[in-house]
């Protein structure tokens, strides 16, 4: 229980140690040897030694070699050793402070026999005449100095960090990795791909993070058993009604003409109810299909402007019995690969109910529309709308909104279900909301065919 928890706690711990044992030892190391050099010689022991090397460099080499010993000698020394001329101005252009060059000052104006205490500082002759005095400036010392001296120390320091940002890199990767692949997981769970697996991916790994897949693959694998289950019971129930449905017909045409008149207006009254019945159980098995995936979309070019406008024909000519009209407003040439026939249904559907809602002496207008990524189908009708928190809904099957759009009007709740998911068959969506002049705006999207007139 809780491997997760040790393994981020040991991991950090473990490069929390590993850093501060190195700058403990790398300290304890530069410790030590400064110690033995401070030790092996008192400050005045370590000038005088340095001003013997300084004077040897002098008659040997001049200024250049001088200077470039003192190099070497700053780069060594924690404390910086300055070689100051009669000007005040140190050989390698240090900066020298004032109070040093005050101090200085004072002892050149007294005689050497008067002067208050031993004095650290050494005097260098060059060849050429020139006098300059070695000074320790233990005012120049710093904790970045220290540290820098002797360089041996910022190596083990520079490994300690690159290691445990290995380490910790390491761990972010070991933790993150997973999540990565549950993130995916879920957006494939949530645009309908329930047969994507996360634990089978992240091998023997036993902690939290591979129980929580496990539980998502459990939870997928029962999702699309259901959903499964119940679009299967969907189409084994309408096609079991066909049969007796189909007898009900001849039953019912045996009944007229044993009537002879008789009872006509009852019988018609069953007739239209199983007409009603045997087109639910042909939009039922159409949702059957699409949802199960056995309907494939044909790879064919489309002409969407020609279809549209003979989807906007057939409507208008339904709709002028009811003094309503479709009529398209602005299209233009564009093709789509697809399926001619499902598109027609699924612009049939939606064109047809947004006729049916549409007030009465309104027409239904549709226009199409393009870009560089998509095309654009919208259909408007002047109709009651849809209530807001409704919209996203609109497009489930056996969904009604409420007053304007229920039972009564004859619809079942699957026209738009079908028509959303032919589209999603051809890489498209479908969305609605409501118009701001009123009526129920539908736009449907469909990917750009690469060759577009317009």
């Amino acid at each position: 229980m809780h491997r997760l928890f040790w393994k981020i706690f040991v991991s950090f711990w473990a490069a929390l140690v590993l850093f501060a044992g190195a700058t403990i030892l790398t300290a304890s190391h530069y410790l030590e040897r400064a110690r033995a050099e401070q030790g092996a010689a008192s400050p005045r022991e370590r000038l005088v030694r340095h001003a013997a090397e300084a004077q040897h460099i002098a008659d040997q080499y001049g200024a250049a070699g001088l200077r470039e010993w003192l190099r070497e000698l700053d780069r060594r020394e924690p404390i910086p050793f300055l070689l100051i001329d009669r000007a005040g101005t140190d050989l390698l252009g240090r900066t020298v402070s004032p109070a040093m060059l005050a101090r200085l000052a004072r002892d050149a104006e007294r005689p050497r026999h008067m002067h208050g205490g031993p004095r650290l500082r050494a005097e260098i002759r060059l060849p050429d005449g020139s006098e300059y005095l070695l000074i320790p400036d233990f005012q120049g010392v710093t904790l970045g100095r220290v540290l820098d001296r002797p360089r041996v120390i910022a190596l083990p320091l520079i490994v300690a960090a690159v290691v445990s940002g290995i380490v910790c890199f390491l761990l972010a990767s070991y933790l993150t990795a997973p999540l990565g692949r549950l993130r995916r997981a879920t957006e494939a769970y949530a645009a309908g791909d329930l047969s994507t697996r996360v634990a089978p991916t992240l091998g023997t790994r036993k902690d939290e993070v591979a129980e929580l897949a496990r539980s998502f693959d459990h939870m997928a694998q029962r999702l699309q058993e259901l959903m499964t289950g119940q679009r299967q019971l969907l189409s084994d129930v309408s096609h079991e009604l066909r049969s007796p449905l189909a007898r009900l017909q001849v039953a019912l045409g045996l009944a007229r003409q044993r009537a002879e008149g008789r009872a006509g207006a009852e019988l018609d009254r069953i007739e239209r109810e199983v007409e009603r019945l045997n087109d639910l159980i042909g939009q039922l098995l159409s949702l059957a299909r699409l949802e199960s995936g056995v309907t494939e979309p044909a790879q064919e070019v489309v002409d969407l402007a020609e279809l549209l406008s003979r989807v906007a024909a057939d409507a208008d000519f339904e709709a002028r019995a009811r003094n309503r009209h479709v009529e398209v407003v602005k299209t233009m040439p564009a093709t789509v690969h697809g399926d001619a026939r499902l598109l027609q249904s699924a612009l049939e559907n939606i064109v047809r109910n947004a006729a049916h809602y549409t007030a009465e002496g309104t027409s239904v207008t549709l226009t199409l529309e393009a870009d560089p990524q998509q095309l654009r189908i919208m259909v408007q009708d002047h109709g009651p709308g849809v209530p807001e928190e409704m919209l996203t809904r609109l497009f489930e099957p056996f969904v009604r909104v409420g007053d304007a759009r229920d039972r009564a009007s004859g619809g079942y709740g699957l026209g738009l279900a079908i028509a959303q998911k032919a589209i999603r068959l051809h890489g498209g969506d479908v969305s609605a909301l409501n118009a701001r002049g009123g009526g129920l705006l539908v736009s449907v999207r469909l990917p750009v065919e690469p060759r577009i007139a317009g």
